[in-house]
């Protein structure tokens, strides 16, 4: 297989069980930890700017209410994203992929995006986000690693920049799951953690693929990847597990 150049350990939607999911302050605090590599999800705004949320809808993570893509950025980057979760963070505005490509440019750090498209927005969200990459990571060393439940957004990012590695999402093992992989040109899969065995992880690396779990928060399960070879895990439990 081609050298995988992220880190082992990956903080979840930066910090996202301390702080306030897929802001800039889950960022910084994961980074607190040792962390340098994270993962976020990534959509559109309504005019087309790629910023950080996991839900199609405001109202679990921020002061605004009904479907995020129906607001302009002017109107998301003046919501709180962060009193819903403590008060220590009231007042933490959503993070641009702009924003957040300046924090771990600037330290150093490796991103996982995974493209989080609002239903119906697939190809556009994985077009989009690609491009946006491409000009925030032009020239870096190290570029950002897609992922996404959909294949459909992964093949627009295949489409807008070929040269981005692409890594499939996968809550189970469907029929045709690894010659999915394959098609649409990705470096890795990442699954549920439950999924993941030695006979999966064996499956991946003879095809040349990487495989990645999240979201472990068990030490036993960690072990248990680790002891397999797993290439990457995704975690909350950025206190817990030393990077």
């Amino acid at each position: 297989m081609a050298p995988w150049p992220y880190p082992r350990w990956v903080a979840h939607r930066g910090a996202g069980k301390l702080a306030p999911e897929n802001t800039l302050a889950a960022f910084r605090l994961g980074a607190s930890h040792g962390y340098r590599a994270f993962e976020c999800d990534v959509k559109l705004s309504a005019d087309g700017v790629p910023f950080l949320l996991h839900d199609a809808t405001l109202q679990r993570t921020t002061s605004g209410h009904g479907r995020a893509a129906d607001l302009r950025w002017s109107e998301l980057s003046r919501l709180d994203a962060g009193a819903w979760h403590s008060r220590a963070f009231a007042g933490e505005p959503p993070a641009s992929l702009e924003g957040i490509a300046a924090f771990c440019l600037t330290n150093g750090h490796a991103l996982n995006i995974e493209i989080k498209p609002t239903p119906g927005s697939e190809a556009e969200t994985g077009r989009v986000v690609a491009e946006e990459a491409t000009r925030l990571w032009r020239g870096a060393a190290l570029p950002p690693l897609f992922s996404s439940f959909q294949p459909e957004a992964l093949a627009a990012a295949q489409a807008a920049a070929p040269d981005i590695p692409r890594a499939l999402l996968l809550d189970s093992l469907r029929s045709g799951w690894l010659d999915e992989a394959k098609a649409l040109g990705c470096v890795a899969v990442v699954t549920g953690y439950p999924v993941m065995d030695a006979g999966v992880r064996a499956q991946l690396h003879a095809a040349g693929l990487r495989a990645l779990v999240y979201t472990v928060n068990d030490p036993a399960e960690a072990q248990r990847l680790a002891a397999i070879g797993i290439d990457a895990i995704i975690t909350d439990a950025v206190d817990r597990f030393s990077p």
